[in-house]
């Protein structure tokens, strides 16, 4: 087991599988999490109490939890999804329980903590930001330019992105989040929701500058490249695409290594851009057999074991 410390970004789905790989190799991990979400109970929540939008904290919190009975049963509880035909349907356990904390006035990283002591998890859980926010985007389709607003809206939306924005605007970061950025051995960004839930963590300008100033090796993890429509924000953008859409907001970010699957289209290109920036291309077999769009898992854990033994040493 590696003693690095790690700060791992984004939110979602992209981000538990991350974690769940990352906790393969090391135990002292720091998840650092978007905190916009407005769909499904996370949204439902969000518009009853003033609190954060629980989901992507709590996947987080459940992707770290301790691997034996006890964290094991309480991730499937924090993960159950009630069906009825009644107010409760489509509500998460652990939403409603991140919810009961915050709105009895328990400071959102203390309800945080006290949900990671319950399941016992491998690090920490943060906010990325000290409020609730909202994403706007701006989008280029045949029929013109159009904004949307919501990260559940930005994910789906079609056409390309010309410009992204957070609500509100330049706001607070949270001290233990920048404390872990300050402190980690390696920060990784991605994969995940590329527009919704990874390039929001360079909008928060004390959070950016802080992952640029740190002295931590710096891992991005490209997103899988898809032409499938379904696919959502992932479609019709290339690795290289996405990098450089990142770059857009962050151009002084420079990442020591960049991962990608093998099988994507354009690695020569992608090499030659990373090696005018000084940035190492690792490409490898990464791609799940269940899910064309998703990361598997184990590959990701071996990925890491081979940069901790060989490529990023120190």
């Amino acid at each position: 087991m590696s003693s690095k410390k790690v700060v791992a970004l984004g939110g979602g789905h992209g981000l538990a599988a991350t974690l769940t790989a990352l906790r393969k190799f090391t135990s002292d991990i720091t998840a650092i999490v978007t905190v916009a979400d407005n769909g499904g109970s996370s949204g439902r929540l969000r518009e009853e109490f003033p609190i954060m939008p629980p989901g992507d904290l709590r996947m987080a919190l459940a992707a770290l939890c301790s691997d034996d009975e006890w964290g094991r049963s309480w991730a499937q509880i924090m993960q159950y999804r009630f069906t009825s035909d009644g107010p409760l349907d489509g509500h998460v356990v652990g939403n409603l329980l991140l919810a009961a904390l915050w709105d009895k006035d328990e400071d959102a990283v203390a309800g945080l903590d006290r949900v990671g002591a319950l399941l016992k998890v491998v690090g920490r859980v943060l906010p990325m930001a000290a409020e609730a926010l909202d994403i706007e985007a701006t989008f280029d389709d045949t029929q013109g330019s159009h904004i949307v607003r919501g990260q559940v809206e930005v994910a789906t939306a079609t056409g390309k992105l010309t410009s992204l924005r957070i609500i509100p605007e330049n706001p607070d970061a949270r001290p233990e989040s920048l404390q872990a950025i300050a402190e980690a051995d390696w920060i990784t960004m991605g994969p995940g929701s590329w527009f919704s839930s990874v390039i929001p963590h360079l909008l928060v300008p004390a959070q950016r500058d802080a992952i640029i100033s740190s002295a931590a090796k710096k891992i991005l993890l490209l997103n899988l490249d898809t032409s499938d429509e379904s696919a959502g924000e992932y479609a019709g953008y290339s690795p290289l695409e996405h990098l450089r859409i990142l770059n857009q907001y962050a151009p002084n970010l420079h990442f020591d290594l960049v991962v990608v699957d093998s099988s994507s289209v354009g690695l020569d290109q992608l090499k030659l851009h990373l090696s005018t920036l000084g940035s190492e291309l690792l490409a490898a077999d990464l791609r799940s057999s269940e899910s064309h769009i998703h990361h598997d898992v184990n590959k990701l854990g071996h990925l890491f074991a081979r940069i901790d033994a060989q490529i990023l040493v120190g």
